[in-house]
């Protein structure tokens, strides 16, 4: 019989866009390469990006820092989408209109689509691991999602994504280990990007 093992999985917001988001700016290319140098050494296997040019962009950039021992691997899961929208009622009053206000900006198919991606990836990339050896996972995405599985990790109500608000290639770093409770060991550290402080 397999057991299972402990899983770190490494959340990072793209680096930054063009105005136009049509891929990275000259900054968002240095973020991302001064990522991959910080994650050098780690044994991360994978690195899971949106299909967004940006989050794309951003993964090949630290996928050559990291030395070729991680698999690239484009997923809709990893994409740009509001997780959940809340009810008013399940809102703090003293920011329920602002919170609202903000979430009317989503079509009617972000509103639909997204939910269903958002227990995708929590279905796919949390949770302790089948086998025997314990797995890092980096997750190239969008500010949205790395709230949602943050929220996910602390248990947090379903609105509270909402707030977690994370810098262009800041790093996160969750860890699932059998039999504990999960432990969000690193919260949006911008250490390896010099001069910027996260928000």
């Amino acid at each position: 019989m397999t057991g299972t093992a402990t899983r770190y999985l490494y959340l990072v917001r793209h680096g930054e866009a063009l105005a136009d988001e049509s891929g990275l700016s000259e900054n968002g290319r240095r973020q991302a390469v001064l990522l991959g140098r910080r994650l050098r050494g780690r044994p991360i296997s994978v690195v899971h990006h949106g299909p967004l040019a940006r989050a794309a962009e951003t993964a090949r950039l630290v996928g050559e820092q990291l030395g070729g021992g991680a698999v690239l691997r484009e997923t809709e899961v990893a994409g740009d989408y509001v997780p959940y929208v809340p009810e008013r009622a399940e809102l703090p009053a003293d920011c329920a209109d602002h919170l609202v206000r903000f979430l009317e900006q989503a079509t009617p198919e972000e509103r639909r689509r997204g939910p269903g991606l958002a227990r995708r990836a929590v279905e796919e990339f949390t949770g302790p691991v089948a086998g025997e050896e314990e797995r890092h996972e980096l997750v190239v995405t969008h500010n949205f999602l790395v709230g949602w599985l943050v929220r996910e990790a602390l248990d947090a109500p379903k609105w509270r994504w909402l707030g977690l608000n994370h810098a262009n290639a800041a790093l996160t770093v969750v860890r699932y280990a059998p039999g504990r409770p999960t432990s969000v060991v690193v919260f949006n550290d911008t250490r390896h990007l010099p001069g910027e402080l996260p928000l």
